[in-house]
């Protein structure tokens, strides 16, 4: 019996979310529904302008793995984070955050930088449009992997957020090879169609000759990674890199592949309030369903009701009732 169900590995970022309108985007030259990297100058200028306007502000541990991971833990599964803060305020709030949702973190010196930050801009029409600082993130080393907890992991789940820098690249694809040299299954979301675009090639650096066991990623995503038109090319071409994988479809639910067959899931309708933290929901309740020994199907409907869940409340994480609710659903014990 391993120790933990999941060992995630990504950036360490605090997220401050805030309701912005269509015009606050426009005005201050912000790429609606796109993750944009900025320096802290930027970040603290537009932190001080939406402070003026006195809109409700939400904080949390964040980063897209960091944000599964989380998920996972307040189903049931035991989990395991590896990513770099530093000793500051943020640094320390980001790891008491984290250990309130029961996820265990490695044991290393933090950065004498800054933490980095997420500022979340939902607009009206629920998108979310992202500019992170990465600060102490981009530190990143390998000393942050604890070897001991990989190998005592069921499974291996990686951000493509990482890939943007050579660097940090380096890190995840080590702690791939580390990950399939003892048995441990791998897990990879390719994050962000911007990310896909850009860094393509890191993230086939991460992925390597043999593939991985499992790819998280929307349609957009999908279809950029693989340079194809359609949802149903790229998951032709995902066979390729992936053993098994799963797209997000939003309200059209998931496509998931199993290693022998195409399943669709149909969508559970949501009133979409806040689209932040759907994908690392999905990608959590998923990994959290198959650590149950449940079939892909299963998994995808599980997965597909906790996104629901999440788009239609303000925040990247759903109340611990909800997790509890979810699972009476289910019939989880």
């Amino acid at each position: 019996m391993k120790k933990y169900g999941i060992y995630g590995i990504g950036s360490a970022i605090v997220d401050t979310e805030v309701i912005v309108s269509d015009s606050f985007l426009s005005e201050n030259d912000i790429g609606k529904g796109l993750m944009t990297l900025v320096d802290e100058k930027r970040q603290k200028y537009l932190m001080e302008e939406l402070t003026s306007q006195r809109v409700p502000v939400k904080r949390s541990c964040g980063g897209s793995a960091c944000n599964s991971v989380v998920a996972a833990s307040r189903f049931g599964s035991s989990a395991f984070f590896s990513g770099k803060v530093a000793n500051d305020e943020e640094g320390i709030f980001f790891v008491k955050d984290l250990n309130r949702a029961g996820v265990d973190f490695h044991q290393v010196d933090p950065s004498s930088g800054t933490t980095g930050k997420c500022l979340v801009m939902i607009s009206p029409d629920a998108e979310r449009t992202m500019n992170t600082y990465l600060g102490a993130s981009l530190e990143l080393s390998y000393r942050e992997v604890d070897e001991g907890a990989l190998a005592s992991s069921e499974w291996l789940y990686i951000e493509g957020y990482v890939v943007t820098d050579d660097e940090r690249t380096a890190v995840a694809r080590d702690a791939m090879i580390y990950a399939k040299k003892s048995g441990v299954k791998t897990s990879l979301s390719l994050s962000d169609p911007f990310v896909v675009e850009v860094f393509s090639d890191n993230i086939r650096t991460i992925i390597g000759d043999d593939g991985v066991d499992l790819i998280f990623c929307n349609g957009d995503e999908a279809r950029s990674f693989t340079g194809t038109h359609t949802v149903e090319a790229a998951a032709e071409e995902l066979k390729k890199h992936a053993k098994t994988f799963a797209i997000t479809r939003g309200a059209g639910g998931s496509l998931v592949f199993d290693g022998i067959n195409m399943i669709h899931t149909p969508g559970v309708l949501a009133s979409a309030v806040d689209t932040n933290g759907a994908g690392d929901m999905f990608a959590g309740a998923f990994l959290y369903a198959l650590g149950l020994g449940k079939d892909f199907s299963w998994a995808a409907e599980f997965a597909n009701a906790a996104s629901s869940r999440v788009v239609s409340q303000f925040g990247p994480r759903i109340r611990v009732i909800e997790y509890i609710s979810l699972k009476q659903q289910f019939n989880i014990q």
